[in-house]
């Protein structure tokens, strides 16, 4: 059976591929599909990693039950049974986190703030800004601090002015008051308005989504006498050392948000303490809420999973329970993940995928009209250095140092996040881990990292209708193969395309080339601007802040094209129930979007996520010559574009 065989009861044939591919392919399945009550999407993503869940249940179960050896396995015992036990979370009610909330109570000024802000961060806490460790963007051998816009609780800056939010707004607002109100703190109602003042004029400082995917805007090279300067009441020194660090782990950090900073200084010095307690007090009930009695975990959900996302049902306990073992200690059950469901064929039909990819990538480079012969020099050297994972790690995580209490969970959440915290502060100084995985084995995505330049395929996405060593290879190439080409995409992208092939911002076009692309970006921000969501009539596409995910959708379906007929080394392309070998290519990109969404969560995505909706990512192939000379369509058709309105890029 093939990879369309699976998708053929859910085609459309009333719907013609020429005019919506993404209807033809996905219609009858989008018309009788029932999203699960506990999802607020539903498509083969979802419903692979719903395998994938059930296969880590099994390998959770079984480690509980000592049927794997290694001190990780009772760690993932432990940790597991620590959630999974309801009666001890209901008998310990909020004392667990009552000890916070007295330190909070305490604070007096804004050194305190800052005192508080550190320790709380490091166990797990989100404050007032952001932060994370990863290579430098213009030195890819070190590592630096990068600290981001922050404090804020709904999805978006946005959510806090526009006019369509407000009524989340107010539920937003009734949300903070039922926690205060179950942790039994005072005024509840009162305090819960100041917390939501008070994000609001946080959120007044944020930039707008699609600026903070400026590369060059946002590397702001920070030595730690000028972060003190742009943050001078708030005691830098004392946040330093409570997270776990010294002044050499910021002797130089990135800001990506400088203003922010400005206009948070700004809000530290009006804003009095008093509302500063309550900011936390919300903080860390609402950190700890999935660990307390089910009310607080019923109260969280009905925000941010009914509310936010359209979700009806709260998932089941042993399901946030896998989600929770995979958080603290993904790369151990990962291990184990591999051995019993990665199967050796597949890494090496993938390794054989992605060297054709690269392949295609290169040859289409060489025929590029408007790239002159010095930037395609510079973009061979950058190809011939992508670092392709596939699969799993070298090696896996070192979780000795981490203690799990089978009896303690918010003790154990503490716990882990304080050891990542050691883990990632501890990368500064030392060299760039070059083999370190940032998805987990298990896990169904790939991604692209452009200071390393890997391109990474969890054995998770490698599965139906992704991938299938069994399958017909033209499906391959139409979904992991385009996925592949899409990662590699993201190198040459409006943004990845400014980082060098060692990992470093270098500006390798040449002035021509650089406006030729750029204005082959613009055409397709345009393009993603017009489309409207099926079901959100009126909204419409941030094509700026989808383009790249956009550019690396028509690069990946472009050359997944190339490098199918590559492995065809000559042959004609072979017909197989009635459709060639590249009409099941492009149908087969189509399945791999099928999904559905609920129109809360397609509301979030369209304010937030740097991807398209699915169907706009499909019919992406009205871009594409081979598309229509494979379907034949016509002037009139849906997806026709006259040819000089087609974005050809790679």
């Amino acid at each position: 059976m093939t990879i369309l065989d699976d998708a053929r009861s859910g085609m459309d044939s009333d719907i013609r591929p020429q005019d919506d591919l993404f209807g033809h392919v996905n219609g009858t399945w989008l018309a009788e599909a029932e999203i699960p009550s506990d999802r607020s999407s539903w498509g083969p993503f979802v419903m692979l990693a719903d395998a994938a869940e059930e296969q880590v249940r099994v390998i959770i179960e079984d480690c509980a039950a000592g049927k794997v050896d290694g001190l990780d396995a009772q760690k993932i015992g432990d940790l597991f049974a620590s959630f999974m036990d309801e009666k001890r979370v209901d008998e310990l009610g909020i004392s667990p986190i009552l000890g916070v909330l007295k330190a909070i109570e305490g604070l007096d000024s804004l050194l305190d703030l800052a005192a508080f802000l550190g320790e709380f961060e490091r166990t797990g806490g989100g404050g007032v800004f952001g932060s994370y460790v990863d290579t430098d963007d213009r030195d890819s051998d070190r590592y630096l601090v990068n600290i981001t816009q922050g404090g804020i609780g709904l999805p978006d800056e946005s959510y806090y002015r526009e006019e369509k939010f407000e009524e989340i707004r107010g539920k937003y607002v009734d949300y903070l008051e039922a926690l205060l109100t179950l942790a039994e703190r005072p005024d509840p109602r009162e305090t819960a308005e100041t917390v939501f003042a008070l994000e609001k004029r946080i959120a007044e400082g944020h930039w707008e989504r699609s600026e903070t995917r400026d590369v060059l805007k946002t590397y702001n090279l920070t030595s730690y006498a000028d972060l003190r300067t742009a943050l001078p009441s708030f005691d830098l020194e004392v946040y330093v050392r409570n997270l776990g660090g010294d002044a050499a782990t910021f002797a130089e950090s990135i800001v990506r948000q400088p203003s922010y900073l400005t206009h948070l200084e700004t809000v530290l010095t009006e804003t009095p303490i008093e509302a500063w307690r309550a900011f936390l007090t919300v903080r860390a009930i609402r950190s700890a809420a999935a660990y307390l009695p089910d009310a607080f975990v019923q109260v969280n959900f009905d925000f941010y999973g009914r509310t936010l996302s359209g979700t009806p049902e709260l998932r089941a306990r042993w399901k946030r329970g896998v989600g929770l073992v995979e958080g603290g200690l993904g790369e151990a059950v990962g291990r184990e993940y591999v051995a019993r469901h990665f199967p050796p064929r597949s890494k090496e039909l993938m390794d054989e995928l992605v060297g054709n990819l690269l392949e295609a990538y290169r040859q289409s480079i060489t025929t590029l009209d408007w790239m002159s012969a010095e930037t395609k020099e510079k973009a061979f050297e950058k190809l011939d250095t992508f670092v392709p994972k596939i699969g799993y790690p070298k090696k896996f995580r070192d979780y000795s140092e981490l203690i799990i209490d089978g009896g303690d969970l918010v003790g154990n959440m503490i716990a882990i996040a304080a050891f990542e915290t050691d883990r990632q502060l501890g990368k500064i100084g030392a060299p760039v881990d070059r083999d370190e995985w940032f998805m987990l084995p298990q896990t169904v995505n790939a991604y692209y990292n452009p200071g390393t330049n890997e391109i990474c395929f969890p054995a998770g996405i490698l599965q139906k209708p992704f991938f299938d060593p069994d399958a017909d290879p033209a499906e391959n190439y139409g979904g992991i193969g385009a996925v592949i080409g899409h990662e590699v995409g993201h190198g040459f992208d409006d943004q990845g395309a400014q980082y060098d092939g060692h990992g470093n911002l270098n500006d390798w076009w040449t002035p021509a080339d650089k406006e030729a692309f750029e204005v082959k970006s613009k055409a397709l921000i345009e393009q993603y601007d017009a489309f409207e969501p099926r079901n959100l009539p009126g909204e419409h596409v941030n094509g700026a802040l989808t383009v790249g995910e956009n550019i690396g959708d028509l690069g990946g379906l472009t050359i997944a094209h190339k490098a199918y007929e590559i492995s065809l080394g000559g042959a004609p392309v072979p017909e197989r129930d009635g459709l060639t070998g590249i009409q099941r290519l492009f149908m087969n990109w189509s399945y791999v979007w099928r999904t559905k969404r609920r129109r809360e969560l397609e509301q979030q995505y369209l304010t937030t996520d740097p991807h398209s909706p699915p169907e706009f990512r499909a019919n992406i192939a009205r871009n594409l010559d081979e598309f229509h000379a494979a379907f034949d369509t016509k002037p009139g058709d849906g997806l026709w574009l006259d040819p000089e309105d087609r974005v050809r890029i790679w």
